[in-house]
């Protein structure tokens, strides 16, 4: 697919103001008025109902971000602004002094902070304008890289003073940036077969392609016939310029139709990195055409880092997310059971269903290495639908072998209310497996919920509705606990291993524990705690009133096969959970 690649001018400001009074709206509105400088277009948005789809439906030049507006975590909220917004800049007003507040928010990824306590029409109107002028000019500098690609006009200069000022604010901002060089495998045949002119337009789309799989902030130019330059800002580590070789593969791969013909081009990439592969434009252009030039040994579109370090990492998470992408179609994925025991009567009430992976070279992966990968490239979606399906048809099953009022818990990932339709998916699951919902149970952890909470809170009941119940895991590690059971339909807390096995050890771990069991029994929310492992563990949670318990003192997570074996050893069916 083309898209243009200039920026759109416009004198009109275009704010966006997240505050919960609309009285304080109208006076930062009224502090802007008057200035001849600016016109402003003002919107306000007062919760996160609206925020989300007010930022990515909409257009906006700065974003005035009232601090009490969050999701749970300040810095959480402004990682999604800064990603739904294309890196809009934030201005952040709060009742603390600048010195104290200041540094924690523009840390977290706010551009500027005012206090309250200091605001008026001169602080207030500078600081909108300056945030207002400094994303005109990066447009501006965006715009002129875009038209030397769209217009086929190669500028080196230009490009090194765009990197030079990136490098700068790097240096600035103690931030990484990446610098990506990239150039088309065996250019010289496309020129033969098609001629100069239409080879031309052919590095014209290709790089209108790969810009459309970039940040707003991440800067592309074509530095020569057949080769472009991508300057990626703000990287944190390898895993950032993964997700950005990821595109630009994908881009290359979508066919470019030239003379009613198809075709496909490979390319090599070279990656170096500020400040590991040098600190200067010249540097890091070198270096990174050197990395290219290792790429050009490979076959096919290949990648390599200067920094070799770096290429380990991220060619290692790119062929592990491409053997999972084959894991889902090649049914390498399984389910493993954690039983869980009711300590009031020693039977098994259900059972947590907890994915492994069969991998066809390396054996059993471990979720702790493959579930972060999964939901870094979203395939956790899929993954996380395909895990319901399954637990769905273990259930069906558990009823003909004796075991009919066996409870099954699986895991939702944040990424999956990342999905609209994830109400209307699970419960299609449901309905064709036409199972009792009653004996399916749905763990999440705050975090899942931190995105879109007013979301969450919707898919949450829609499917409590249904008869799904929901656990609350890891709990007591977070910093709103409290606030999601009173504002959650949660049935079950899961107390976090942590405090379990530090049992013995610590004074503070007992009296966690205690406060936990005592809050959620007196919300009438029954509580497991997981990880027990020993019987001075057991022996305190069973004196606390504990309702259930899960880790290796009993069962580790074992498949199917053996979990029907485990069942029938113990001698008994599971009770219906009350």
């Amino acid at each position: 697919m083309t898209l243009p690649l200039e920026t759109v001018r416009h004198d009109q400001l275009r704010l966006l103001v997240l505050t919960p009074d609309y009285a304080d709206f109208l006076w930062l509105n009224a502090l802007l008025a008057g200035d001849p400088d600016i016109s402003p277009d003002s919107t306000w948005c007062p919760d996160l109902v609206d925020c989300d789809d007010l930022i990515r439906n909409a257009a906006f030049d700065v974003i005035v971000w009232n601090c009490v507006v969050h999701g749970g975590s300040e810095s959480a909220f402004l990682q999604y602004l800064a990603v739904a917004s294309a890196g809009r800049p934030v201005l952040a007003i709060s009742a603390e002094a600048p010195g104290v507040r200041a540094p924690e928010v523009c840390a977290s990824g706010a551009s500027d902070y005012l206090s309250r306590q200091q605001l008026d029409q001169w602080s207030f109107r500078r600081a909108v304008k300056c945030l207002w002028y400094r994303g005109q000019l990066a447009n501006t500098a965006h715009t002129q890289l875009g038209k030397g690609v769209a217009s086929g006009f190669i500028n080196r200069d230009l490009f090194f003073d765009r990197l030079n000022q990136a490098i700068l604010r790097a240096q600035r901002g103690g931030h990484r940036l990446a610098l990506l060089h990239l150039n088309i495998d065996d250019f010289r045949s496309i020129n033969e077969s098609f001629g100069y002119q239409k080879s031309d337009q052919l590095m014209i789309r290709l790089a209108s392609q790969v810009r459309y799989g970039l940040r707003q902030v991440d800067s592309l130019m074509r530095i020569g016939g057949d080769e472009l330059a991508i300057i990626i800002e703000k990287v944190e580590d390898s895993l950032n310029i993964t997700q950005v070789i990821r595109k630009v593969i994908s881009a290359l791969d979508e066919p470019i139709s030239i003379d009613g013909q198809s075709v496909v081009v490979s390319a090599s990439l070279g990656v170096a990195t500020y400040p590991e592969a040098g600190n200067s434009p010249e540097n890091l252009m070198r270096r990174a055409n050197r990395a290219m030039f290792e790429a050009k040994r490979d076959p096919g579109t290949s990648y390599r880092f200067y920094d070799r370090q770096l290429h380990i990492s991220a060619g290692y998470q790119l062929r592990l997310e491409a053997d999972l992408r084959h894991a889902l179609r090649g049914k390498e994925l399984e389910l493993y059971y954690q039983p869980r025991i009711d300590l009031a009567s020693d039977e098994v009430r259900g059972v947590e269903c907890l994915l492994r992976w069969n991998h066809p070279k390396r054996g059993l992966v471990g979720p702790d290495e493959f579930i972060p990968v999964a939901e870094r490239s979203g395939l956790i979606v899929p993954i996380g639908y395909w895990v319901i399906e399954q637990a769905c048809k273990r259930l069906q099953e558990s009823a003909g072998l004796g075991f009919p009022g066996l409870v099954f818990a699986v895991n939702l990932s944040f990424r999956q209310f990342h999905d609209r339709k994830m109400t209307e998916t699970i419960f299609r699951i449901i309905f064709n497996a036409n199972v009792d919902t009653s004996l399916l149970e749905l763990e999440l952890t705050e975090s899942a919920m931190m995105h879109d909470p007013a979301y969450a809170q919707r898919c949450l009941r829609e499917l409590n509705q249904l008869g799904i119940s929901f656990a609350l895991d890891d709990f007591g590690t977070g910093f709103s606990s409290l606030s999601h059971l009173q504002d959650l339909p949660i049935s079950l807390v899961k107390i976090d291993k942590s405090f379990v096995q530090a049992l013995g050890k610590s004074a503070g771990a007992e009296h966690i524990i205690r406060a936990i069991i005592s809050l959620a029994h007196s919300l009438q929310i029954s509580v497991v705690a997981e990880g027990v492992e020993t019987e001075n563990q057991l022996e305190f949670l069973r004196q606390q009133h504990c309702d259930e318990i899960q880790g290796y003192y009993y069962a580790r997570p074992m498949p199917w096969a053996d979990l029907v074996q485990f069942l029938n050893k113990r001698g008994q069916s599971a009770c219906l959970q009350l």
